[in-house]
């Protein structure tokens, strides 16, 4: 009985030391590494309008659609449907953008 305990004690042993070395865990720094390299959309929304449907299909080139924000004020940028800033737009040569005036806290 001694044999076969010190046998089944051998097999266990040569069992551990054939297998792996567990990975080392990852760190915190390692972590925020991996999240800051994520790319999210960032939407900026100019302004919205509502139209019946009658309206909309009447559109065509050169028509103009009236939005609800007034010129110079603020506009939200989100990413994942959350608000994360808002800002004024601007014109940068041919484009445009948007200048943050205001960063939101998370919540």
């Amino acid at each position: 009985m001694a044999d076969e305990d010190d046998m089944d004690m051998e097999a266990a042993m040569a069992e551990q030391a054939e297998a792996p070395a567990p990975a080392p865990m990852a760190s915190d720094d390692d972590d925020e590494g991996a999240v800051y390299g994520i790319s999210v959309d960032v939407i900026a929304v100019l302004g919205t309008s509502m139209m019946p449907i009658s309206q909309i299909l009447k559109l065509g080139r050169g028509a103009v659609v009236e939005l609800d924000r007034l010129v110079g004020e603020e506009i939200e940028l989100s990413a994942e449907k959350q608000i994360i800033a808002k800002g004024e737009v601007v014109v940068i040569e041919d484009r445009l953008g948007v200048s943050i005036t205001k960063i939101m806290k998370s919540q």
